[in-house]
């Protein structure tokens, strides 16, 4: 949702879902990505990436049919193994010195929480606002 040119060719966008519909107040939403895939098993090499964005569902629980839910996806009761499997991935797949970008929002789950299960703590990021955006290097 937050990039600039969904058609960058410099850029593989990821999701392990795919959706076309129409929101419950009129608006269409579409997720289409390049690859269909699980952000704990990307089907790349080690050291492949100069810059990961991981931008994973950040609900634990949303109502039937909510827009949340449907736009950015429900965390799994287990949310923090999801998570930290995620992060893992991310970091394997940067190359050494590749940056990891974060994006969080802290509605239903604190990041400090979400940091504690990462084990390691970001170069820099926002410190204001629940959409919080951190930088990691490996």
């Amino acid at each position: 949702m937050f990039w600039f040119d969904k058609k960058n060719p410099d850029v593989i966008f990821a999701d392990n879902r795919e959706v076309e519909t129409t929101l419950c107040d009129g608006r269409s939403l579409v997720v289409k990505p390049d690859i269909k895939m699980d952000f704990r098993d990307m089907p790349y090499e080690d050291n492949s990436f100069k810059v990961v964005v991981f931008d994973p569902p950040h609900l634990c629980h949303a109502g039937t049919g909510s827009w949340l839910g449907q736009k950015y996806g429900i965390l799994p009761r287990d949310w923090s193994t999801y998570l930290k499997s995620g992060f893992d991935e991310c970091m394997r797949v940067l190359e050494p010195d590749g940056l990891l970008v974060f994006k969080w929002n802290e509605d239903q789950i604190k990041l400090y929480e979400v940091l504690k299960i990462f084990e390691v703590k970001p170069l820099l990021g926002d410190q204001r606002g629940k959409t919080r955006w951190l930088l990691f290097m490996k």
